[in-house]
């Protein structure tokens, strides 16, 4: 195990090392802050809105639990995991539309209008998954009574 950490952390290190050698070789030095402000905005969306918006529905979840399936809590925690990050890659679309470009053609779409017809077509999977679910399992409850 430790020669597996080991070679992992070096892999690690080696990547990071590449990784800056290609950041200092080919972007800009003007656009780097830029780049920097934008990988810290990222971090701090999925550290203080993601991270803690699916711990507290997974806890929500996990405390009616009791009336759900496992089944169901993976459903729902899948798609809130699945929305949440869906949100977080479309909104600098939608800030960056809403600021306007000098290209129309770069940002062509209503990115806000897409994002909540997607995030409703995930609700109602859910809900569709849930309902479907709630009747198998009744009938596997339900006993037959045949005479």
């Amino acid at each position: 195990m430790r020669a597996a950490r080991t070679v992992l952390v070096v892999v690690g290190v080696l990547v990071i090392a590449f990784g800056a050698y290609v950041l200092v070789t080919t972007v800009r030095p003007v656009r780097i802050g830029g780049l920097a402000t934008w990988l810290l905005g990222a971090v701090v969306l999925h550290d203080a809105i993601l991270s803690p918006f699916v711990v507290a529905v997974g806890l929500l979840l996990r405390r009616t639990g009791r009336a759900l399936r496992a089944w169901a809590l993976v459903v729902v925690q899948a798609v809130v995991v699945l929305g949440s990050v869906l949100a977080l890659v479309v909104l600098p679309e939608i800030a960056a539309k809403a600021q306007g470009q000098k290209n129309p053609t770069v940002l062509p779409f209503d990115y806000g209008a897409r994002l909540l017809l997607v995030e409703g077509v995930l609700l109602l999977v859910v809900v569709a998954v849930l309902v479907v679910g709630a009747v198998r399992s009744r009938r596997l409850v339900e006993p037959t009574t045949k005479q």
